[in-house]
């Protein structure tokens, strides 16, 4: 009869701190700007570091940030199929302030 207690209490333990998990995440979300991904998308996604960021993703918030300028900065993608339809996408596509991030070769 005891285990079967102990086996209650950590399951409605569990219960608990499963839902005040998802209640967390649901509140504490940090909202990103759909621009990134897209940005992303058009990267290489080669995750190799040689412009000067960790990964692609880290690339993608600083272009989108206008941070970084330079969209050749990514040494793994060529002009064609990574960096003018990244310059042409953000010209086009302002951002959730209204302004539009011009980013050059």
């Amino acid at each position: 009869m005891t285990v079967l207690w102990g086996v209650l209490i950590l399951a409605g333990l569990g219960l608990i701190l499963g839902f005040l998990l998802a209640l967390a995440a649901k509140l504490l979300a940090v909202p990103e700007d759909p621009r990134i991904k897209e940005v992303e998308k058009r990267l290489p996604n080669a995750n190799c570091g040689a412009c000067g960021f960790a990964g692609c993703h880290e690339m993608a918030v600083a272009l989108v940030d206008g941070e970084v300028k330079n969209v050749s900065r990514c040494k793994a993608g060529n002009k064609e199929r990574n960096y003018d339809p990244i310059i042409a996408y953000l010209s086009a596509t302002p951002g959730p302030d209204g302004k539009s991030v011009k980013v050059t070769l």
